[in-house]
């Protein structure tokens, strides 16, 4: 089950992950700093991440997408791993989009009133964390994206076969 979108051979989705991850803690930090600051720089660094945060999801989920629709057989494991995984993605994915909607209209004010500005970004980054442990699951567990070298290879049918072996 290798990764059907590559650059150079390396898998797309994999390069881009870390970008919402970081702009998603970057929104959340941002916001608590505000909250505790008033400083209206704070509130746009977090809208501004915020909106960087979900651009670059939607990247990064197209992506993961055609990997798990092209590259991984339905009715496995790792494909409803997969779905587990996206779900929970789609799902902060949407909780930063209703933050960003929300706060927006705050940008130009002099004193910006957040709402829900520290609630959603924390929901959404501890889904974040979660759809973060089923994407680990889907390479660790199932390979999902991982080639092998031919000895390796041969390693891993041994120790498939060791583990069927009764002693």
């Amino acid at each position: 089950m290798y990764s059907k979108i590559k650059i150079m051979g390396h898998p797309v989705h994999p390069m881009l992950i870390p970008f919402p991850i970081v702009f998603y803690t970057s929104t959340l930090f941002s916001f608590i700093i505000y909250a505790f600051s008033g400083s209206p720089f704070w509130f746009r660094v977090g809208v501004a991440a915020n909106l960087a945060g979900i651009v670059m999801a939607v990247v990064a989920a197209i992506f993961g997408f055609l990997d798990w629709y092209l590259g991984i057989p339905s009715a496995t494991e790792a494909s409803r791993t997969g779905i587990k995984h996206m779900t929970l993605n789609i799902i902060s994915l949407l909780l930063f989009l209703i933050c960003f909607i929300l706060n927006v209209g705050e940008w130009n004010a002099v004193a910006p009133v957040m709402r829900g500005a520290i609630i959603l970004p924390l929901i959404g980054f501890l889904t974040t964390i979660s759809a973060g442990y089923f994407g680990w699951t889907l390479v660790q567990n199932h390979h999902v994206g991982v080639e092998f070298t031919p000895p390796e290879e041969r390693c891993l049918i041994n120790v498939s076969d060791y583990d069927k072996r009764t002693v």
